[in-house]
Protein backbone atom coordinates (compact mmCIF):
# COMPACT_ATOMS: atom_id res chain seq x y z
CA UNK A 1 0.00 0.00 0.00
CA UNK A 2 1.70 2.82 -1.44
CA UNK A 3 1.79 6.40 1.79
CA UNK A 4 0.03 8.79 1.44
CA UNK A 5 2.22 11.98 -0.16
CA UNK A 6 1.68 15.27 2.04
CA UNK A 7 2.35 18.72 -0.04
CA UNK A 8 4.29 21.29 1.67
CA UNK A 9 2.59 23.89 0.15
CA UNK A 10 5.32 26.68 1.12
CA UNK A 11 8.04 24.98 -0.74
CA UNK A 12 6.37 24.09 -3.96
CA UNK A 13 5.31 27.67 -3.91
CA UNK A 14 9.24 28.34 -3.59
CA UNK A 15 10.29 26.98 -6.72
CA UNK A 16 7.17 27.36 -9.11
CA UNK A 17 8.77 28.94 -12.18
CA UNK A 18 8.90 28.39 -15.73
CA UNK A 19 10.62 25.59 -16.70
CA UNK A 20 10.65 22.12 -19.74
CA UNK A 21 8.69 19.37 -19.19
CA UNK A 22 11.71 17.20 -20.46
CA UNK A 23 9.57 14.82 -22.90
CA UNK A 24 13.27 14.91 -24.50
CA UNK A 25 16.52 16.56 -23.63
CA UNK A 26 17.47 18.61 -25.37
CA UNK A 27 13.90 19.85 -25.63
CA UNK A 28 11.87 20.30 -29.11
CA UNK A 29 12.11 24.02 -29.22
CA UNK A 30 16.20 23.52 -29.59
CA UNK A 31 15.50 21.11 -32.70
CA UNK A 32 17.45 22.88 -35.83
CA UNK A 33 16.36 23.01 -39.46
CA UNK A 34 19.65 22.89 -40.86
CA UNK A 35 20.73 19.25 -39.72
CA UNK A 36 22.75 17.67 -42.90
CA UNK A 37 20.30 14.61 -44.77
CA UNK A 38 23.62 12.82 -44.99
CA UNK A 39 24.17 12.63 -41.16
CA UNK A 40 20.13 11.91 -40.62
CA UNK A 41 20.55 8.97 -42.44
CA UNK A 42 23.57 7.69 -41.68
CA UNK A 43 22.21 8.00 -37.87
CA UNK A 44 19.60 5.39 -38.83
CA UNK A 45 21.81 2.88 -40.38
CA UNK A 46 23.90 2.97 -37.51
CA UNK A 47 20.64 2.62 -35.22
CA UNK A 48 19.39 -0.09 -37.60
CA UNK A 49 22.72 -2.50 -37.11
CA UNK A 50 20.75 -4.56 -34.85
CA UNK A 51 17.63 -5.50 -33.58
CA UNK A 52 16.68 -3.12 -31.00
CA UNK A 53 13.02 -3.34 -29.99
CA UNK A 54 10.37 -0.18 -31.57
CA UNK A 55 8.35 1.63 -30.52
CA UNK A 56 5.86 3.32 -33.18
CA UNK A 57 3.47 6.04 -32.74
CA UNK A 58 0.75 7.32 -35.14
CA UNK A 59 -0.31 11.16 -34.76
CA UNK A 60 -4.16 11.49 -35.71
CA UNK A 61 -4.89 15.28 -35.94
CA UNK A 62 -8.50 15.79 -36.71
CA UNK A 63 -10.75 16.80 -34.16
CA UNK A 64 -14.71 17.70 -35.03
CA UNK A 65 -14.57 20.87 -32.48
CA UNK A 66 -11.67 23.08 -30.83
CA UNK A 67 -11.24 22.42 -27.49
CA UNK A 68 -10.23 26.38 -26.47
CA UNK A 69 -7.45 24.92 -23.48
CA UNK A 70 -5.73 22.91 -26.40
CA UNK A 71 -2.38 22.78 -27.19
CA UNK A 72 -2.03 19.98 -29.55
CA UNK A 73 -1.12 20.03 -33.30
CA UNK A 74 -4.78 19.67 -35.06
CA UNK A 75 -6.78 19.53 -38.09
CA UNK A 76 -10.37 21.17 -36.88
CA UNK A 77 -13.46 20.29 -38.52
CA UNK A 78 -16.60 17.93 -39.66
CA UNK A 79 -15.43 17.32 -42.55
CA UNK A 80 -13.96 13.68 -43.00
CA UNK A 81 -12.94 14.04 -46.88
CA UNK A 82 -8.99 14.64 -45.38
CA UNK A 83 -8.80 11.15 -43.57
CA UNK A 84 -8.16 9.71 -46.41
CA UNK A 85 -5.34 10.94 -48.02
CA UNK A 86 -3.84 11.45 -45.00
CA UNK A 87 -3.68 7.34 -44.45
CA UNK A 88 -2.66 6.42 -47.48
CA UNK A 89 0.04 9.25 -46.24
CA UNK A 90 0.71 7.67 -43.46
CA UNK A 91 0.72 4.20 -45.70
CA UNK A 92 3.35 5.30 -47.81
CA UNK A 93 5.48 6.92 -45.03
CA UNK A 94 5.33 3.43 -43.12
CA UNK A 95 6.60 1.67 -46.40
CA UNK A 96 9.09 3.96 -46.80
CA UNK A 97 10.74 4.11 -43.47
CA UNK A 98 9.87 0.33 -42.59
CA UNK A 99 12.94 -0.12 -45.18
CA UNK A 100 15.49 1.55 -43.28
CA UNK A 101 14.50 -0.96 -40.34
CA UNK A 102 16.34 -3.67 -39.54
CA UNK A 103 14.04 -6.52 -40.41
CA UNK A 104 14.05 -8.54 -37.15
CA UNK A 105 13.24 -5.74 -35.10
CA UNK A 106 10.12 -6.15 -33.24
CA UNK A 107 7.21 -3.37 -32.39
CA UNK A 108 7.00 -3.41 -28.33
CA UNK A 109 4.47 -0.21 -28.21
CA UNK A 110 2.35 1.49 -30.84
CA UNK A 111 0.70 4.83 -29.45
CA UNK A 112 -2.09 6.84 -31.16
CA UNK A 113 -2.64 10.22 -30.24
CA UNK A 114 -3.70 13.35 -31.88
CA UNK A 115 -6.22 15.17 -32.42
CA UNK A 116 -8.13 12.48 -31.84
CA UNK A 117 -7.20 9.21 -33.19
CA UNK A 118 -11.49 8.15 -32.54
CA UNK A 119 -12.03 10.52 -35.43
CA UNK A 120 -11.11 7.65 -38.09
CA UNK A 121 -13.93 5.42 -38.75
CA UNK A 122 -14.31 1.39 -37.35
CA UNK A 123 -12.98 0.82 -40.72
CA UNK A 124 -10.10 3.04 -41.06
CA UNK A 125 -9.18 1.76 -37.79
CA UNK A 126 -9.04 -1.87 -39.05
CA UNK A 127 -7.89 -0.97 -42.51
CA UNK A 128 -4.76 0.97 -40.59
CA UNK A 129 -4.15 -1.75 -37.85
CA UNK A 130 -3.39 -4.26 -40.50
CA UNK A 131 -1.08 -1.83 -42.50
CA UNK A 132 0.67 -1.51 -39.52
CA UNK A 133 1.07 -5.31 -39.04
CA UNK A 134 1.76 -5.52 -43.19
CA UNK A 135 4.76 -3.27 -42.53
CA UNK A 136 6.46 -4.34 -38.86
CA UNK A 137 6.39 -7.59 -36.57
CA UNK A 138 4.96 -7.19 -33.81
CA UNK A 139 5.69 -8.71 -30.32
CA UNK A 140 3.09 -10.85 -29.10
CA UNK A 141 2.87 -8.90 -26.03
CA UNK A 142 2.84 -5.87 -27.52
CA UNK A 143 1.10 -2.54 -25.62
CA UNK A 144 -0.84 -0.93 -28.19
CA UNK A 145 -2.21 2.25 -26.73
CA UNK A 146 -4.70 5.25 -28.12
CA UNK A 147 -6.49 8.16 -27.17
CA UNK A 148 -10.40 8.36 -26.97
CA UNK A 149 -12.97 11.72 -27.18
CA UNK A 150 -15.72 10.07 -25.03
CA UNK A 151 -17.94 12.57 -26.64
CA UNK A 152 -17.88 10.73 -30.19
CA UNK A 153 -16.51 7.50 -29.53
CA UNK A 154 -19.44 4.75 -30.68
CA UNK A 155 -18.93 0.87 -29.53
CA UNK A 156 -18.67 0.28 -33.39
CA UNK A 157 -14.89 1.85 -33.09
CA UNK A 158 -14.46 0.10 -29.75
CA UNK A 159 -14.92 -3.59 -31.22
CA UNK A 160 -12.69 -2.19 -34.32
CA UNK A 161 -9.75 -0.86 -32.02
CA UNK A 162 -9.59 -4.56 -30.25
CA UNK A 163 -9.77 -6.27 -33.57
CA UNK A 164 -7.24 -3.68 -34.31
CA UNK A 165 -5.15 -5.22 -31.74
CA UNK A 166 -5.20 -2.06 -29.27
CA UNK A 167 -5.39 -2.98 -25.50
CA UNK A 168 -4.98 0.54 -23.75
CA UNK A 169 -6.95 3.02 -23.50
CA UNK A 170 -6.27 6.85 -22.44
CA UNK A 171 -9.69 9.12 -22.06
CA UNK A 172 -9.80 12.95 -22.21
CA UNK A 173 -11.67 13.90 -19.63
CA UNK A 174 -10.39 17.34 -18.20
CA UNK A 175 -13.19 18.54 -16.02
CA UNK A 176 -17.09 17.33 -14.98
CA UNK A 177 -18.25 20.60 -14.13
CA UNK A 178 -20.81 21.76 -16.69
CA UNK A 179 -19.98 25.56 -16.40
CA UNK A 180 -16.14 24.91 -16.61
CA UNK A 181 -16.89 22.50 -20.22
CA UNK A 182 -18.82 24.89 -21.30
CA UNK A 183 -16.02 27.90 -20.88
CA UNK A 184 -13.49 25.38 -22.49
CA UNK A 185 -15.90 24.51 -25.54
CA UNK A 186 -16.46 20.72 -24.48
CA UNK A 187 -18.95 19.41 -23.42
CA UNK A 188 -19.04 15.95 -21.80
CA UNK A 189 -21.13 14.68 -18.98
CA UNK A 190 -20.04 12.21 -16.50
CA UNK A 191 -22.34 9.69 -17.63
CA UNK A 192 -21.04 9.84 -21.19
CA UNK A 193 -17.22 8.94 -19.84
CA UNK A 194 -19.19 6.66 -17.73
CA UNK A 195 -20.28 4.60 -20.73
CA UNK A 196 -17.02 4.44 -21.96
CA UNK A 197 -15.37 2.91 -19.51
CA UNK A 198 -17.94 0.70 -19.73
CA UNK A 199 -17.42 -0.32 -23.15
CA UNK A 200 -13.84 -0.35 -22.76
CA UNK A 201 -13.57 -3.14 -19.68
CA UNK A 202 -16.10 -5.28 -21.47
CA UNK A 203 -14.10 -5.53 -24.78
CA UNK A 204 -11.24 -6.74 -22.94
CA UNK A 205 -8.97 -3.88 -22.84
CA UNK A 206 -6.02 -3.96 -20.11
CA UNK A 207 -5.66 -0.39 -19.07
CA UNK A 208 -7.70 2.92 -18.67
CA UNK A 209 -5.90 5.94 -18.49
CA UNK A 210 -8.14 9.10 -17.86
CA UNK A 211 -6.30 12.66 -18.52
CA UNK A 212 -7.66 15.63 -16.59
CA UNK A 213 -5.94 19.72 -16.06
CA UNK A 214 -6.45 22.12 -13.14
CA UNK A 215 -6.18 25.51 -14.16
CA UNK A 216 -8.82 26.12 -15.91
CA UNK A 217 -11.67 28.56 -15.86
CA UNK A 218 -14.28 28.58 -13.07
CA UNK A 219 -12.30 25.69 -11.15
CA UNK A 220 -11.77 25.28 -7.76
CA UNK A 221 -9.92 23.06 -5.34
CA UNK A 222 -13.29 22.09 -3.75
CA UNK A 223 -14.97 21.84 -7.80
CA UNK A 224 -11.96 19.67 -9.42
CA UNK A 225 -12.43 16.79 -6.03
CA UNK A 226 -16.23 16.23 -7.43
CA UNK A 227 -14.41 15.60 -10.68
CA UNK A 228 -11.58 13.46 -9.21
CA UNK A 229 -14.51 11.67 -6.67
CA UNK A 230 -16.29 11.03 -9.93
CA UNK A 231 -13.09 9.60 -11.98
CA UNK A 232 -12.30 7.57 -9.21
CA UNK A 233 -15.51 5.76 -8.95
CA UNK A 234 -14.76 4.20 -12.48
CA UNK A 235 -11.39 2.82 -10.71
CA UNK A 236 -9.53 3.91 -14.04
CA UNK A 237 -5.79 1.93 -13.67
CA UNK A 238 -3.70 5.34 -14.23
CA UNK A 239 -3.98 9.05 -14.29
CA UNK A 240 -2.23 12.37 -15.94
CA UNK A 241 -3.21 15.04 -14.18
CA UNK A 242 -1.86 17.99 -15.95
CA UNK A 243 -1.72 21.92 -15.42
CA UNK A 244 -3.23 24.33 -17.83
CA UNK A 245 -0.39 25.54 -19.61
CA UNK A 246 -1.75 29.01 -20.99
CA UNK A 247 0.43 30.02 -23.72
CA UNK A 248 -1.77 31.89 -26.08
CA UNK A 249 1.47 33.28 -27.85
CA UNK A 250 1.86 29.71 -29.25
CA UNK A 251 -2.17 28.61 -29.35
CA UNK A 252 -4.11 31.75 -29.71
CA UNK A 253 -7.39 30.06 -29.11
CA UNK A 254 -6.55 30.11 -25.69
CA UNK A 255 -7.03 33.95 -25.49
CA UNK A 256 -10.85 32.97 -25.42
CA UNK A 257 -10.10 31.31 -21.89
CA UNK A 258 -9.28 34.95 -20.48
CA UNK A 259 -13.27 35.62 -20.64
CA UNK A 260 -13.31 33.64 -17.79
CA UNK A 261 -11.91 33.61 -14.34
CA UNK A 262 -8.98 31.81 -14.19
CA UNK A 263 -7.67 30.22 -10.89
CA UNK A 264 -4.98 31.73 -9.54
CA UNK A 265 -0.90 30.76 -8.69
CA UNK A 266 -2.60 30.17 -4.74
CA UNK A 267 -5.59 28.25 -5.75
CA UNK A 268 -4.09 26.26 -8.69
CA UNK A 269 -1.29 24.70 -5.80
CA UNK A 270 -4.10 24.37 -3.63
CA UNK A 271 -5.55 22.02 -6.42
CA UNK A 272 -1.98 20.08 -6.69
CA UNK A 273 -2.19 19.53 -3.13
CA UNK A 274 -5.38 18.02 -2.93
CA UNK A 275 -4.48 16.09 -6.07
CA UNK A 276 -1.76 14.78 -4.65
CA UNK A 277 -2.68 14.28 -0.92
CA UNK A 278 -5.99 12.37 -2.64
CA UNK A 279 -4.70 10.01 -5.18
CA UNK A 280 -1.69 8.48 -3.13
CA UNK A 281 -4.02 8.06 -0.04
CA UNK A 282 -6.41 6.53 -2.69
CA UNK A 283 -3.67 3.82 -3.83
CA UNK A 284 -2.16 5.37 -6.62
CA UNK A 285 1.54 5.42 -7.05
CA UNK A 286 2.95 9.06 -7.82
CA UNK A 287 5.23 8.30 -10.61
CA UNK A 288 6.08 12.17 -10.94
CA UNK A 289 5.35 14.53 -13.73
CA UNK A 290 1.63 14.09 -13.29
CA UNK A 291 1.37 10.70 -13.35
CA UNK A 292 -0.40 8.14 -11.17
CA UNK A 293 -0.87 4.30 -11.09
CA UNK A 294 -2.14 2.00 -9.38
CA UNK A 295 0.32 -0.28 -7.68
CA UNK A 296 -0.44 -3.06 -9.29
CA UNK A 297 0.25 -1.28 -12.83
CA UNK A 298 2.43 -1.67 -14.91
CA UNK A 299 3.69 1.87 -14.70
CA UNK A 300 4.14 1.50 -11.14
CA UNK A 301 6.04 -1.81 -11.58
CA UNK A 302 8.45 -0.20 -14.24
CA UNK A 303 8.97 2.65 -11.45
CA UNK A 304 9.86 -0.04 -8.98
CA UNK A 305 12.07 -2.03 -11.37
CA UNK A 306 14.00 1.13 -12.90
CA UNK A 307 13.04 0.29 -16.43
CA UNK A 308 10.78 3.29 -16.87
CA UNK A 309 11.46 5.91 -18.97
CA UNK A 310 10.43 9.48 -20.42
CA UNK A 311 9.53 10.38 -23.64
CA UNK A 312 7.09 12.59 -26.12
CA UNK A 313 4.13 10.90 -24.46
CA UNK A 314 4.62 11.36 -21.52
CA UNK A 315 6.24 8.08 -19.20
CA UNK A 316 6.32 5.19 -20.37
CA UNK A 317 6.91 1.40 -19.02
CA UNK A 318 10.11 0.23 -21.52
CA UNK A 319 13.83 1.53 -21.43
CA UNK A 320 16.08 1.53 -24.25
CA UNK A 321 12.96 1.84 -27.03
CA UNK A 322 13.89 3.62 -30.00
CA UNK A 323 10.56 5.71 -31.34
CA UNK A 324 9.33 6.16 -34.85
CA UNK A 325 6.92 8.91 -35.64
CA UNK A 326 4.58 8.71 -38.28
CA UNK A 327 1.98 11.55 -39.00
CA UNK A 328 2.31 15.64 -39.09
CA UNK A 329 4.27 16.78 -36.31
CA UNK A 330 5.24 13.30 -34.81
CA UNK A 331 8.58 13.31 -33.40
CA UNK A 332 11.24 10.16 -33.67
CA UNK A 333 13.60 9.20 -31.41
CA UNK A 334 16.25 7.08 -32.70
CA UNK A 335 19.02 6.63 -30.80
CA UNK A 336 21.06 10.14 -30.69
CA UNK A 337 19.19 11.60 -33.01
CA UNK A 338 15.48 13.37 -32.77
CA UNK A 339 13.42 14.16 -35.75
CA UNK A 340 10.42 15.79 -36.71
CA UNK A 341 7.70 15.77 -39.29
CA UNK A 342 6.24 18.58 -41.25
CA UNK A 343 3.63 20.44 -39.13
CA UNK A 344 1.44 21.47 -41.49
CA UNK A 345 -1.18 18.83 -43.53
CA UNK A 346 -0.17 19.65 -47.03
CA UNK A 347 3.65 19.86 -46.52
CA UNK A 348 3.20 16.50 -44.77
CA UNK A 349 1.36 15.27 -47.48
CA UNK A 350 3.48 16.63 -50.18
CA UNK A 351 6.79 15.55 -48.48
CA UNK A 352 5.42 11.82 -47.86
CA UNK A 353 5.34 11.06 -51.64
CA UNK A 354 9.09 12.57 -52.34
CA UNK A 355 11.41 11.63 -48.68
CA UNK A 356 11.70 8.50 -46.80
CA UNK A 357 11.79 10.78 -43.85
CA UNK A 358 9.68 13.91 -44.38
CA UNK A 359 12.18 16.06 -41.78
CA UNK A 360 10.67 19.50 -40.48
CA UNK A 361 13.37 19.41 -37.71
CA UNK A 362 15.88 17.61 -36.84
CA UNK A 363 18.77 17.08 -34.07
CA UNK A 364 21.88 15.08 -33.59
CA UNK A 365 23.17 14.50 -29.97
CA UNK A 366 26.61 15.79 -29.07
CA UNK A 367 28.42 13.87 -26.34
CA UNK A 368 27.53 16.15 -24.32
CA UNK A 369 23.95 16.28 -25.02
CA UNK A 370 24.48 12.29 -25.02
CA UNK A 371 25.58 12.77 -21.58
CA UNK A 372 23.51 15.04 -19.79
CA UNK A 373 20.57 13.21 -21.31
CA UNK A 374 21.01 10.24 -19.70
CA UNK A 375 21.67 12.03 -16.13
CA UNK A 376 18.35 14.11 -16.91
CA UNK A 377 16.35 11.15 -17.46
CA UNK A 378 17.69 9.03 -15.13
CA UNK A 379 16.79 11.53 -12.38
CA UNK A 380 13.29 11.71 -14.26
CA UNK A 381 12.69 7.65 -14.45
CA UNK A 382 14.67 6.69 -11.19
CA UNK A 383 14.76 9.32 -8.98
CA UNK A 384 18.72 8.33 -8.58
CA UNK A 385 21.68 8.54 -10.01
CA UNK A 386 24.72 6.49 -8.37
CA UNK A 387 28.06 7.91 -9.50
CA UNK A 388 29.97 5.29 -10.40
CA UNK A 389 27.54 3.05 -12.22
CA UNK A 390 26.87 6.28 -14.24
CA UNK A 391 30.47 6.82 -14.87
CA UNK A 392 31.01 3.32 -16.00
CA UNK A 393 27.81 3.99 -18.29
CA UNK A 394 28.48 7.33 -19.80
CA UNK A 395 32.81 6.58 -19.97
CA UNK A 396 33.19 9.70 -18.18
CA UNK A 397 33.74 10.63 -13.79
CA UNK A 398 29.93 12.30 -13.58
CA UNK A 399 30.79 13.72 -10.22
CA UNK A 400 33.47 16.11 -11.72
CA UNK A 401 31.73 16.51 -15.03
CA UNK A 402 28.49 18.34 -13.34
CA UNK A 403 30.70 19.29 -10.59
CA UNK A 404 29.16 22.99 -10.75
CA UNK A 405 26.04 21.47 -11.22
CA UNK A 406 26.02 19.50 -8.19
CA UNK A 407 27.10 22.68 -6.65
CA UNK A 408 24.17 24.75 -7.07
CA UNK A 409 21.75 21.86 -5.68
CA UNK A 410 23.03 22.95 -2.46
CA UNK A 411 19.90 25.20 -1.92
CA UNK A 412 17.40 22.37 -2.92
CA UNK A 413 19.77 19.87 -0.57
CA UNK A 414 18.74 22.25 2.84
CA UNK A 415 15.21 22.24 1.57
CA UNK A 416 14.76 18.50 1.47
CA UNK A 417 14.80 17.92 -2.19
CA UNK A 418 17.60 15.86 -2.97
CA UNK A 419 20.13 14.04 -0.73
CA UNK A 420 23.69 14.13 -2.15
CA UNK A 421 26.73 12.12 -0.96
CA UNK A 422 29.95 10.46 -2.39
CA UNK A 423 27.75 7.85 -3.93
CA UNK A 424 25.17 9.68 -5.84
CA UNK A 425 22.70 12.04 -5.78
CA UNK A 426 18.97 11.01 -4.96
CA UNK A 427 15.56 12.91 -5.34
CA UNK A 428 13.54 12.73 -2.20
CA UNK A 429 10.05 12.14 -1.91
CA UNK A 430 9.64 15.78 -1.30
CA UNK A 431 11.65 16.56 -4.50
CA UNK A 432 9.54 14.17 -6.81
CA UNK A 433 7.50 16.91 -6.56
CA UNK A 434 9.25 19.30 -8.22
CA UNK A 435 11.63 16.75 -10.52
CA UNK A 436 11.34 19.43 -13.47
CA UNK A 437 13.26 22.04 -11.25
CA UNK A 438 15.77 19.31 -10.23
CA UNK A 439 16.57 18.54 -13.72
CA UNK A 440 17.39 22.29 -14.73
CA UNK A 441 20.58 22.91 -13.35
CA UNK A 442 21.68 19.88 -15.74
CA UNK A 443 20.05 21.54 -19.18
CA UNK A 444 22.81 23.19 -21.03
CA UNK A 445 20.39 24.69 -23.17
CA UNK A 446 18.07 26.37 -21.03
CA UNK A 447 19.60 29.67 -21.48
CA UNK A 448 20.59 29.36 -25.04
CA UNK A 449 17.54 31.34 -26.98
CA UNK A 450 14.74 32.88 -26.26
CA UNK A 451 11.92 30.33 -24.76
CA UNK A 452 9.02 30.29 -23.00
CA UNK A 453 8.17 27.90 -20.96
CA UNK A 454 4.94 26.80 -18.69
CA UNK A 455 5.14 26.97 -15.09
CA UNK A 456 7.07 23.97 -13.10
CA UNK A 457 3.71 23.84 -10.92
Amino acid sequence: MTEPILVDLPLIRKYDVPGPRYTSYPTAPHFRDDVPADEVHQAIRDNNARARPLSLYFHIPFCQTLCWYCGCTTVIGKDSSQTEPYLAALDEEMRRKSAWIHPERKVVQIHFGGGTPTYLTAAQIRWLGERIRTHFALADDAEVAVEVDPRRLTLEQVHALKDAGFNRASLGVQDNNPKVQKAINRIQPFEMTERVVRWLRDAGFSSINVDLIYGLPHQTTDSFDQTLSEVLSLNPDRFAIYTYAHVPWIKPAQKLLERHTLPGPEEKLAMQKRIIERLTSEGYHYIGMDHYARQDDELARAWQAGTLRRNFQGYSTLAGVDIYGFGMSSISQIGGLYLQNPKELPEYLERTRQDDFPIHRAYLLSEDDRIRRAWIMALMCQARVDFQTSSEELGVDVAEYFKTELQELAPMAVDGLVKLDAKGLTVTERGRLLLRNICMPFDAHLSTGARQYSRTI
